[in-house]
């Protein structure tokens, strides 16, 4: 067993019950405080409405109420509209509250593929970007205790591909071979650099967020989520996924 494998177990070992110190839950509270301002600003300078229809999205028909609500005054209030949006964007990536993927059509229907896809590739970049922060702050218990397995298999991967590690983050972006959550929390438990981890993000969100925006055009056509990855889509994200990786395979075959 590696140095570095043999260091997870130990600090496995020394996780208590309760994997969080009262001063990290009160930073966790901080930053959920925080944010929650930041929203309670752009709900303070929204113009009057039906605050009702202001929700999460958890279905499509949820999502197509909300574009259409939102839609007639976008417009007018762009910069509202696209605070808000980040806000929540940014705090749902954060705390790895699911329903990015209905953000990401939200962003499609409302400004476009290509205006949408930038919004959709900041916000989510700046929201992985947060989570791995907040990791690295109080993170490390609560991933031992959640993922101890695939922490410990993600690690080896690492350890294996130090050479190479933005081609194997890129490949782990494009593929769904491990969560995109899981991926946030656990960069900065395993000691990947923020530089690799940032590009990565930014560079590999963008096919399946291209996707993504660009049903959000003809939300109206879909019927289910699943609508959006048909074959053909996930096979061509394995296929950049393959390329992102070959020079870290091609580099193991020559050692």
């Amino acid at each position: 067993m590696e140095k570095s494998d043999e260091r997870l177990v130990c600090e496995e070992k020394s996780i208590s019950k309760y994997p969080l110190t009262m001063w990290e839950v009160s930073a966790a509270f901080g930053v959920v405080f925080a944010y929650g301002l930041g929203l309670l600003g752009v709900y303070l300078t929204m113009p009057s409405s039906d605050y009702s229809l202001l929700k999460l999205p958890r279905t499509l028909e949820d999502l197509q109420i909300l574009r259409d609500h939102l839609e007639s005054y976008t417009s007018d209030y762009t910069l509202q509209v696209l605070v808000g949006y980040s806000v929540v964007y940014i705090f749902m990536q954060t705390f790895m509250i699911p329903g990015t993927v209905f953000m990401s059509l939200l962003a499609g229907a409302l400004f476009g593929v290509f205006r949408g896809l930038a919004l959709v590739l900041f916000t989510a970049t700046a929201g992985a970007s947060s989570c791995f922060f907040l990791s690295k702050l109080i993170g490390r218990p609560l991933v031992f205790s959640l993922w101890p397995d695939k922490l410990t298999f993600f690690q080896a991967q690492v350890a294996k591909r130090r050479q190479n590690l933005l081609n194997y983050m890129l490949f782990l972006r494009v593929t769904p071979t491990l969560p995109n959550t899981f991926i946030n929390v656990a960069s900065p438990i395993v000691d990947i650099p923020y530089h690799i981890f940032f590009l990565a993000t930014f560079i590999g969100l963008i096919p399946a967020a291209f996707v993504t925006v660009r049903a959000g055009i003809a939300l109206g056509e879909l019927r289910s989520i699943g609508d959006l990855y048909d074959f053909q889509s996930i096979a061509t994200l394995f296929l950049i996924g393959i390329v992102s990786v070959t020079p870290t395979l091609m580099s193991k075959n020559k050692t």
